[in-house]
């Protein structure tokens, strides 16, 4: 199953390199989290708004940016524009989460609110793994000048 997530993620991703499926397991498989953990059918979930379920949503989102980031990284041109395949592509996701919410489950509903949450998440991510890669950039560069 991961493989085939794998494979459709890349043909999907205009961003991914040629045989990287390696690079992209922990992005699918934190997608199959999110999924699971979206679907679930569960009755005794409370309708209202809390903070502690945005929360959730951003840390999530924030894990799925940051280890689709991670998967892209071996890519010479880590550009701005990755940053933004990335989050739009994980921010997509949420949406797909929402109306599988509201249209394929009883217990469950989308919410706009969870969503917002989602691509603050996604942002949040790319931003902190951003802020990563170019420390880990200025440390490399300073030690090979050594």
């Amino acid at each position: 199953m991961p493989v085939i997530c794998v494979t459709v993620l890349k043909s999907i991703c205009p961003i991914a390199k040629p045989n990287s499926h390696i690079e992209f397991i922990p992005a699918v498989l934190t997608a199959i989290v999110i999924a699971i953990a979206s679907l679930w059918e569960n009755p005794q979930m409370p309708q209202a708004i809390t903070v502690s379920d945005k929360l959730a949503h951003g840390v999530l989102y924030a894990v799925l940016a940051i280890s689709m980031m991670a998967g892209v990284r071996r890519d010479a041109r880590m550009r701005v524009r990755t940053y933004l395949y990335v989050c739009a592509l994980a921010t997509s996701y949420g949406a797909l989460m929402e109306i599988l919410q509201r249209y394929c489950t009883l217990t469950r509903s989308g919410e706009m609110a969870d969503l917002y949450a989602d691509a603050i998440g996604a942002l949040i991510g790319i931003i902190l793994f951003g802020i990563f890669e170019v420390t880990r950039s200025r440390y490399l560069d300073r030690s090979n000048h050594e």
